[in-house]
């Protein structure tokens, strides 16, 4: 079995836990409760995008080349982090 890498995007919600993304799954989003919790259902999320890709015969994409980074801005108008 190939070892296949994918970012995850981890995003606090105001109720507590985390939403997780992942960008080259469109679509593929979780929640866990802490970071832990939202690790182990991004993998199942992602187990189960693969194995729908498998069952229809498309070919899954990852994120073997790509990577994340963050930039801080100046703005001159007022900023949510919601």
């Amino acid at each position: 079995m190939k070892k296949v890498t994918y970012n995850l995007i981890f995003k606090t919600e105001p109720e507590g836990g985390f939403t997780v993304s992942v960008p080259s799954l469109p679509g593929c989003v979780t929640y866990g409760k802490n970071l832990t919790e939202a690790k182990k259902m991004a993998k199942e999320a992602i187990n189960a995008y693969l194995a729908s890709l498998k069952k229809h015969e498309e070919v899954a994409p990852s994120d073997e080349h790509s990577f994340f980074s963050t930039i801080n801005m100046d703005t001159p108008i007022p900023f949510s982090y919601a």
